[in-house]
């Protein structure tokens, strides 16, 4: 559990996040009452990292097989976001808490486009 205060340029501002490990989702409550369970997989497959994001959207990385991955750890970034370890060992990226409450509220269609994405590429969720 990680409590946080209002930063200067954040919109949200999670009350409370949990890593459920048995259903590799992390759950966050925020201070407006919302609250979102994310799959570990699509946090991973959609890292704000360089190395996922690229430096600009047509450098994006598809990232396939990631069906079983699992958060390790989570570490607090000053009070405006986590870093996240995945048990892949991907370690890059800062999960700002607006990030987290954007991802939350879009999660249906990320997920939807992600897996489009995959199909596209004849790629799967599936380790190689």
């Amino acid at each position: 559990m990680i409590a946080a205060t209002r930063q200067f340029g954040q919109t949200h501002t999670p009350t409370e996040i949990r890593l459920n490990r048995e259903e590799k989702r992390l759950e966050i409550q925020f201070d407006d009452g919302q609250s979102f369970s994310i799959p570990a997989e699509l946090l991973r497959v959609e890292s704000p990292s360089a190395e996922v994001q690229g430096h600009s959207p047509d450098q994006k990385k598809l990232v396939g097989g990631r069906r079983h991955v699992n958060i390790m750890e989570i570490t607090p970034v000053g009070n405006y976001a986590v870093a996240l370890k995945f048990d892949d060992l991907h370690d890059s990226g800062i999960y700002t808490w607006d990030y987290f409450y954007n991802m939350g509220q879009n999660q249906d269609a990320i997920w939807e486009n992600y897996l489009k994405e995959l199909e596209a590429a004849g790629m799967s969720r599936d380790p190689s």
